[in-house]
């Protein structure tokens, strides 16, 4: 565990608390590997290294990757019963980490399908897992759309009870190619900020550890249906 002194927090003058080794899974959603999405994400990963966080990559791949059936199978096992996609790892993948980072480009002001065919899997199978993981979204885009797919993205986080991190303005990178992305100097601050943001947050789940709890969740999840 790392040692990490905390100075002036209320009565605390100077005290050493152990943090757990942390880490952060970062989900590039783009078909180019080491593209502009990708460009973005390791400005983010390249903080949370620095603050002795651990950081994986994901690459979702260039296969396709179906949408949702809804045969129902995930609510008893927690995984998705396709196995010929990466759905399943990236469940085992949340699951593991301590917080997560999902990138995309910018396809017609939304996300990129492929990705959003994988995390409406992984969310209605894993989801409940994920709970109290921070976690951020991130989107490249060349000029416009990237507001409305910024939002697709956090709807994930919000429906699973995950705090959303943000940064010092929404979580964009400008530019078409992984080079003109370089040169979007405040877009690398706000992933740089962001990376930091998350960093800090983690830190302080951890320090909380179990003398702040949990939400207690209520024994019973209503669904109102409005069509009788």
């Amino acid at each position: 565990m790392e040692k990490v002194t905390i100075e002036n927090i209320g009565p605390v003058s100077a005290t050493e608390i152990e943090l757990r080794k942390m880490n952060v899974l970062l989900i590039n959603g783009s078909p180019h590997k080491s593209g502009c999405t990708f460009t973005a994400l390791s400005e983010v990963a390249g903080e949370l290294e620095k603050q002795r966080i651990e950081t994986r990559i994901f690459h979702i791949g260039t296969k396709a990757i179906r949408g949702c059936i809804a045969c129902r199978q995930c609510t008893e096992t927690g995984h998705c019963s396709g196995s010929d996609d990466p759905v399943n790892s990236c469940i085992d993948l949340i699951k593991a980490a301590d917080g997560i980072v999902i990138g995309s480009p910018v396809y017609y002001a939304s996300p990129n399908g492929a990705l959003l065919a994988l995390l409406d899997r992984v969310f209605y199978a894993g989801g409940g897992a994920f709970a109290y993981k921070p976690a951020a979204a991130v989107v490249s885009c060349r000029r416009g759309g990237a507001a409305s797919a910024f939002d697709a993205l956090n709807k994930y986080f919000t429906i699973s009870s995950m705090p959303v991190v943000s940064s010092q303005y929404w979580n964009e990178v400008h530019g078409n190619t992984p080079e003109e992305v370089r040169q979007d100097l405040e877009g690398l601050q706000v992933m740089r900020t962001l990376g930091r943001n998350m960093a800090w947050l983690l830190k302080c789940i951890d320090i909380a550890g179990a003398s702040v709890p949990y939400p207690e969740k209520e024994a019973v999840r209503h669904r109102t249906n409005f069509i009788r």
